[in-house]
């Protein structure tokens, strides 16, 4: 059971310290981050009611397209729901990047308790699979997501257009996912999948560093009337 448990936890806490670490200026609360990461957990008992009750009243057939599209939106449905709820309205939110931080958290705590159950009903040999494609893409979900939930939070245009993009666009991503991963003649096309999936979360992640820079480097000249240096951690917010 314990071997279980660390094989389950483990991908997702590597991969959360990872996208974590890479917040070089203001890094988020530890107990924010964890506390994400557990919603983002707990979320496995409603999402796994609301699919059991779409399957047991023939809401969708589980063996259309439709139904693997449909199981995409309700997941990532409910970790934009957290996201926005615990993260987004929190004073904590207060750089680009920290949406990224945010979103991960929550789809990796999603992912690992989805993981740990996995594997006690299948068996340890499917540790290593789970790990590589599940785990990972939902941490890249989770990248975009937060991406474009920051970009709503910092723009002074309209938000509804980013709402919507962190909303559906991982959805699709995670529906396509889950059709290349349920169908077996589609299993040549997921290694490519997942490659294209990790060009596009780390360019996500290179994109909010910048934002993030921008962002820190603006308000640091306003208080102190010189640049900050590119990769200067802040352990304390910036006066706007």
């Amino acid at each position: 059971m314990l071997e279980i448990l660390l094989a389950g936890i483990a991908p997702g806490l590597a991969l959360l310290c990872y996208f974590y670490l890479k917040d070089k200026y203001e890094p988020e609360p530890v107990l924010m981050v964890l506390f994400t990461f557990i919603s983002g957990a707990l979320l496995i008992f409603p999402i796994a009611f609301i699919e059991y009750v779409l399957k047991a009243e023939n809401v969708v057939k589980y063996d259309s397209i439709y139904a693997i599209f449909s199981s995409g939106l309700v997941e990532e449905f409910f970790k934009w729901s957290i996201l926005f709820i615990f993260a987004y309205r929190n004073v904590e939110f207060d750089e680009p990047f920290d949406g990224i931080v945010y979103g991960t958290s929550v789809s990796l705590g999603f992912a690992t308790a989805e993981n740990i159950m996995y594997l006690m009903n299948n068996g340890m040999e499917y540790a290593l699979t789970r790990a590589l494609l599940p785990v990972s893409s939902h941490a890249l979900f989770g990248v975009i997501m937060g991406y474009y939930i920051s970009k709503a939070k910092f723009t002074k245009d309209s938000k509804l257009p980013w709402f919507l993009c962190s909303m559906i666009l991982p959805a699709l991503l995670h529906g396509i996912f889950n059709y290349l991963l349920l169908n077996q003649g589609s299993w040549l096309s997921l290694p490519p999948y997942m490659v294209f999936l990790w060009w596009l979360g780390m360019r996500k992640v290179q994109l909010a560093e910048i934002s993030s820079y921008n962002h820190f480097q603006k308000n640091y000249f306003i208080q102190h009337g010189t640049e900050l240096k590119s990769g200067m951690r802040l352990y304390f917010p910036l006066s706007r």
